[in-house]
């Protein structure tokens, strides 16, 4: 579904692995370094932003879906779970702290089910008809919280996620970095059951997010979330622009004005 300007193989080196399994820190992939952005094949564009609860990523993604708006592009909006009534039901389940005794399976199985609906009605038929799809996370979440948080087997979650979705995946990925203790220091409203997880839970879901990060560089673009809000957004506004530049998206020419 999609190709690369410069087909790259990236390994995970010895201080990386060795900070996955033991809780040191990784160097962040600065997406200034990266050379190569993604070509996308099909006539619409799925651009996904990642992250743990309270690193900004839900606000750069609205400023991005408000840069389309401003321009007058048509661009489909989401978020997970939820974008369906059926996932919005679901994600009412999930998320409600009434339900903190559910088990990571069955948690696993209600994602996936939200996200299979979202595919169905809404992200599917978009990029069909060339449309650019802005999602407030997607696939990698499942994998970062579910696989690396909760310990599920990754080639299993992969393979359920892969029905879900049929296959689609993120062409261009923003991943918003930021330490467990400043992104729980930002909550300020009431959290949610996933959020309610404790501080070892969160710390190896941001691990997570940065393993599949380095093994993807390509897609996955880390932003360093300590930074000012508008020097985030100005760098995945770069970044954003460079991709729908090269891909086959049809855009209206006011877009670029």
């Amino acid at each position: 579904m999609t190709q690369y300007v410069k087909p790259h193989a990236v390994r995970c080196n010895t201080s990386c692995k060795k900070g996955l399994r033991g809780g040191g820190d990784i160097g962040l992939v600065s997406a200034s370094q990266l050379h190569y952005i993604p070509i996308v094949k099909h006539t619409g564009a799925l651009i996904s932003f990642e992250g743990i609860d309270g690193s900004g990523k839900s606000t750069q993604a609205q400023l991005l879906k408000a840069y389309f708006a401003e321009r007058k592009c048509t661009v489909v909006f989401v978020r997970e779970p939820g974008g369906t009534k059926a996932a919005e039901a679901i994600r009412d389940v999930l998320l409600h702290d009434k339900h903190l005794a559910m088990s990571d399976f069955t948690e696993l199985m209600l994602f996936l089910a939200a996200r299979a609906d979202l595919v169905d009605k809404v992200i599917e038929p978009a990029l069909r008809h060339g449309r650019v799809v802005i999602a407030d996370r997607f696939a990698d979440s499942t994998f970062a919280y579910q696989a690396y948080g909760r310990g599920i087997n990754l080639k299993l979650v992969k393979q359920l996620n892969e029905t879900a979705t049929r296959g689609i995946k993120p062409d261009l990925t923003f991943l918003v970095d930021l330490p467990e203790r400043e992104a729980h220091r930002r909550l300020k409203r009431q959290k949610d059951r996933m959020e309610l997880l404790g501080s070892t839970f969160h710390q190896s879901v941001r691990l997570g997010f940065r393993k599949l990060a380095a093994a993807e560089p390509r897609r996955i673009k880390v932003l360093d979330g300590r930074r000012r809000e508008e020097e985030i957004w100005n760098e995945i506004l770069r970044i954003t622009l460079q991709f729908l530049r090269r891909s086959k998206i049809e855009l209206p020419e006011q877009f670029w004005r």
